[in-house]
C-alpha cells in the first residue's frame, strides 16, 4: 500500500505539472489583464490628476509633461492589458506594466515619510490611512515577476507563434 500510495502521489505532481504550464500563467493574466484594464478605463473615463503629483513621479518621468504621462499610462494599462489577456508580446508588455506599477507606487502609493521600517510597513495596506497603500501595486509585481521571466504560458498567442515559426523553421 505504501508503494501505491507513493505512486498515486506521484502521478497527482505530474498531472498537476502538466496542467500548471498551461493554467498558472493563464491565470496570472487574466488577473493581471482585468485590473490594469479596469485602472486604464478609469483614464479614459477621468479627469487627469497626473498635475497634482507630477512632482512625485520618478526621473524622468517627473520631467514629462502630466498630460503625457496620463496619456502612457493610460494607452500601457489598456493595450498591455489585452495582450496579456491573449498573452501577445507578454514579456514585453509585463516590463511595461512592471514600469507603470512602479511609477505609480512611487507617486501615489509609497508613504510620504517614514523613518523606520515599521513606518513603512504601515504602509503595507490596501486603504490609505496617512502611511501609504502599496499593498495592491506589491501584489501586482509579484504577479508581473512569473510572465516577466517564464512567459505566458502554453496557452497563449506566444506559445502558438513560436510553434509555428519552430516548425516553419524546421522544415
Amino acid at each position: 500500500m505504501n508503494t501505491s500510495l507513493s505512486s498515486a502521489i506521484k502521478g497527482l505532481h505530474l498531472n498537476l505539472d502538466r496542467a500548471g504550464s498551461w493554467i498558472a500563467p493563464l491565470t496570472l493574466r487574466v488577473f493581471l489583464a482585468w485590473e490594469f484594464f479596469e485602472s486604464g478605463l478609469e483614464k479614459w473615463n477621468g479627469q487627469n490628476w497626473f498635475a497634482d503629483i507630477q512632482h512625485n513621479f520618478p526621473f524622468p518621468f517627473n520631467h514629462v509633461p502630466a498630460t503625457l504621462n496620463w496619456e502612457l499610462a493610460m494607452w500601457a494599462e489598456l493595450i498591455c492589458a489585452l495582450a496579456l489577456l491573449v498573452g501577445l508580446g507578454t514579456r514585453l508588455s509585463a516590463i511595461i506594466l512592471i514600469v507603470v506599477t512602479i511609477v505609480a507606487t512611487a507617486a501615489v502609493h509609497w508613504p510620504a515619510d517614514w523613518s523606520t521600517l515599521s513606518e513603512l510597513a504601515q504602509g503595507y495596506a490596501i486603504s490609505d490611512k496617512g502611511h501609504g497603500n502599496f499593498k495592491l501595486p506589491l501584489i501586482y509585481l509579484a504577479a508581473l515577476l512569473p510572465l516577466l521571466f517564464s512567459g505566458a504560458g502554453k496557452l497563449s498567442m506566444d506559445a502558438l507563434l513560436a510553434r509555428y515559426f519552430w516548425r516553419r523553421s524546421h522544415r
